[in-house]
This record gives C-alpha cells, sequence and structure tokens, in this order.
C-alpha cells in the first residue's frame, strides 16, 4: 500500500482572557477629593470596558488614606487578587496614587512582575514589566517619597508656628462645647452646665463609673454620641481646655511614613496657652478633680493587671451583644456583661456568673470531671449567657447545648478573709 502524508490543519489558539483592573487613591476627606475619586472610578470602568481584548475586572478605589501607608483595605484587596490569578495588568494614575514608600512600591512591584501581573502607571507612562521600568520606578518613586516628606515637614512647621502664636489648631469635639466659623469657641448651652456637673460630682466623691451610668441614663452621650465608660469620663476630666486654658503640642507624629500619634513627652516643644476660650470649670474645682483621679489610680496601681483567660471573648449577652469581661471582687473571680456592670439592670438583664460556677456547668456539658482549657477551646466556639443563669453553649460541630449554672449559696460567697473580717467586727461591737 502506498504511504500517504497529509498535512493537519492546527485548531486556532484561543487567547487567554486577559484581565484588567484599575486602582485609585485620594488623601483628603474634601468633597472635592472624593469627587475627583468617583470620576476616577467611572474613567477606569469606561477605559477598561471599551478596549477591545480586555475583560473587566473593576476598580479598586481607596478614601481617605495616605500613600504612604500599608493600612489600605482596597489595596491589599487588589494584591490578593492578584496573587490569585484574577488579575493580568493594573492601571493606576501615577507612582504616588500608588505608594509613596518607595519600599513599599518596589516590593509590590516586584511581587506582582513575578506572578506576571503588570502595573501601569499613566502619568509616567511606565509598565512595570518593560526593561527600564524599574529603574524608572526607582528614581520617581523616591522622588514621590521626598515629595510626601516635604509636605509633611512643611505642614508640621505651620502647626508648630501656629502653637507659637497660642493658637489653637485641629480643635476635637468637646462635651460642653460647640464650634462654628462665625462665633469660634462657645459654650454648648445644653451640655455645657451638665459637663460642669460632672466635674462638681467628681470633685465631691461620687466615682467615676456612678457619674457615667447617670450621663447614659439622662441621655446625655458624648460629643460624637457614644455611651459614656469610665475611660472616656477619665479623659474628660483630665483635659486642662475646660478651664478655658490650652495645652498645645500633646502629641506629634513621628515620621512622614508611618504616621503614628505619639504622646509628647518631651519630644516636641509645648505650649500652654491662657484664656483661648470660655472656661468651663474654675480652676479649684479642676484641680480637686485631678487630685481625685490621682487617688483613684493609686488605689488601682497594687491591683494585678486584667488578664486574658480562655473565656475571655467567649461568653456573650443576648441582651447587649456585649462580649463578658473578667472581673475580681474580694479575690473571687467572675464574668460580667459591661453594659449591665455600668448601667445596671434597667438597661441589661443580664448578671455576674462565678467563674468556679461557669466552669462547673460547662464541665458537665463537656463531659470532663475537672477543668481542662484546652478541651473547653477544642469543643466550644462561644456561650450565649442569658440573666435566668441560662448557657447556650455553641460548639464547633454546629450542636448548640444548654445548661444552667448554680447561684452560690451566702456561706460559699464568703473568703476566709471576710470571715475574718466579720469575726473582728463582731468582736467590736461585742466589747464595745
Amino acid at each position: 500500500m502506498e504511504k500517504r502524508v497529509s498535512r493537519v490543519k492546527a485548531l486556532p489558539k484561543l487567547a487567554p482572557e486577559f484581565r484588567v483592573a484599575a486602582y485609585a487613591r485620594v488623601s483628603s476627606e474634601k468633597d472635592a477629593m472624593r469627587h475627583s475619586l468617583s470620576m476616577q472610578v467611572s474613567y477606569y470602568s469606561n477605559l477598561i470596558q471599551s478596549h477591545p481584548g480586555w475583560h473587566y475586572a473593576g476598580v479598586y478605589a481607596d478614601e481617605p488614606v495616605s500613600g504612604t501607608k500599608d493600612n489600605r483595605e482596597e489595596f491589599q484587596r487588589l494584591v490578593k487578587d492578584c496573587r490569585a490569578g484574577k488579575i493580568n495588568m493594573v492601571i493606576t494614575k501615577s507612582i504616588s496614587r500608588f505608594a509613596r514608600n518607595t519600599v513599599t512600591l518596589l516590593e509590590t512591584v516586584r511581587e506582582l512582575k513575578g506572578l506576571g501581573v503588570d502595573v501601569f502607571f499613566e502619568e509616567q507612562n511606565i509598565h512595570s514589566k518593560s526593561a527600564d521600568g524599574e529603574l524608572m520606578l526607582t528614581i520617581l518613586a523616591s522622588y514621590a517619597q521626598e515629595e510626601s516628606r516635604s509636605v509633611s515637614e512643611n505642614m508640621k512647621w505651620r502647626i508648630r508656628k501656629a502653637y507659637e502664636k497660642g493658637e489653637i489648631m485641629c480643635w476635637r469635639f468637646m462635651f460642653g462645647y460647640k464650634i462654628s466659623k462665625e462665633n469660634g469657641i462657645e459654650i454648648d448651652p445644653v451640655e455645657g452646665p451638665i459637663a460642669q456637673q460632672v466635674f462638681s460630682r467628681v470633685a465631691a466623691g461620687e466615682s467615676l463609673n456612678s457619674v457615667a451610668k447617670w450621663l447614659n441614663h439622662t441621655g446625655h452621650y458624648g460629643a460624637l454620641g457614644g455611651k459614656w465608660q469610665t475611660p472616656r469620663l477619665r479623659e474628660m476630666l483630665s483635659n486642662e481646655k475646660y478651664t478655658g486654658n490650652a495645652l498645645l503640642q500633646k502629641t506629634y507624629v513621628n515620621n512622614h511614613l508611618e504616621k503614628k500619634k505619639m504622646p509628647n513627652h518631651g519630644e516636641v516643644t509645648q505650649y500652654y496657652v491662657t484664656e483661648t476660650h470660655p472656661a468651663l470649670i474654675g480652676p479649684e474645682t479642676f484641680a480637686a478633680v485631678q487630685q481625685r483621679l490621682a487617688a483613684i489610680a493609686e488605689r488601682h496601681a497594687g491591683r494585678p493587671k486584667r488578664q486574658t483567660s480562655e473565656f475571655t471573648g467567649m461568653i456573650r449577652c443576648p441582651n447587649c451583644g456585649c462580649n463578658f469581661r473578667r472581673t475580681l471582687k474580694n479575690g473571687s473571680p467572675g464574668w460580667i456583661c459591661p453594659t449591665y456592670y455600668t448601667e445596671g439592670k434597667a438597661v441589661c438583664q443580664s448578671k455576674k456568673i462565678p467563674e468556679d460556677a461557669l466552669k462547673k456547668a460547662i464541665s458537665e456539658v463537656l463531659h470532663i470531671d475537672s477543668w481542662i482549657p484546652d478541651a473547653f477551646a477544642e469543643q466550644v466556639k462561644y456561650i450565649v449567657a442569658s440573666g435566668s443563669n441560662t448557657l447556650e453553649l455553641h460548639m464547633q460541630n454546629g450542636i448548640v447545648s444548654a445548661t444552667t449554672w448554680k447561684d452560690r449559696s451566702r456561706s460559699e460567697s464568703w473568703t476566709p478573709e471576710m470571715r475574718e473580717k466579720a469575726r473582728e467586727h463582731a468582736k467590736r461591737r461585742h466589747h464595745g
């Protein structure tokens, strides 16, 4: 049979889908910048979708975060999607929009290049995958970083010059005051008298927890609408601005890259300016409150720091949604809802759970004779504790097991120290 050879026509190779995304960012909260971001998103969406051969992979937009920081959520999501193979090319306006930190820029671009992802910078007309791309990026990114440092230093200089003149910069929201362009800093006619009562009550000896409860129960929430807790109240009571005077430069920014706000312990010059605005509190009342705060701090200084345990973040209140926290009273540990602790039963109907009762009830559900923290952590996902002594154990396998814990009897709740104190008291009464 005669040999026959015929040419086989190869099937056309289909080009892979070229997925293109864009990254946009603004670093200012001003309305004009927000509008600019919206315009960028619209522009890139139209650009990518109208280009033949490109598949639209989305626009990742951050607002308003500095380009020198690495905590940009959309930027991190973009990199994650590149790692997952969802993107082939990223378009961005400029190097400064992508990152002003040279190290961050080069590390990211090199990683994406290793993944086969090209980054195109429109303003500089640079493709990161091109032969001279990395050299140009190194030079231009260094310039952008230096520009960021220069802007930061200029801003610091303006603020410090204003402080030297006794001008208040970046006035924070303060309970009891209001501020407007027309009248400047004024005492709020509603909140001002309440703030005065807060200082007077603490100066008279009332506890911070009691004053916080009073503020929340009467509906006088913080300057931004949040409920009062003792740390926030302590911060208010320590603020010298309530006396009509101002300590300027309490904090400073460590550098133009990290931009962390640091407490000023003498690193930069501070200025104390008198009569910068109307006073709500007299110097005598303010001094008395500072003495109370110092006494409270001294009283708590010897207490052991709150430690985490296997129950930390595990016990939830069904009434307010808060996680229970550990308390130590007379040497006896227990777990309590912070809302119930600060505002009482009128707001939250939960109960304090003695830690030994909690362990005993959970041990019975897990069928262990003695408490084993690892067994608890391995089997229990979280616990819902209601005011009726009921514990709902939501297990890691999806099963929900309900149990109850028992209240202590009066005799069980007494520690040896409490018993000794009661005996001494009884002796004094008998001999008195």
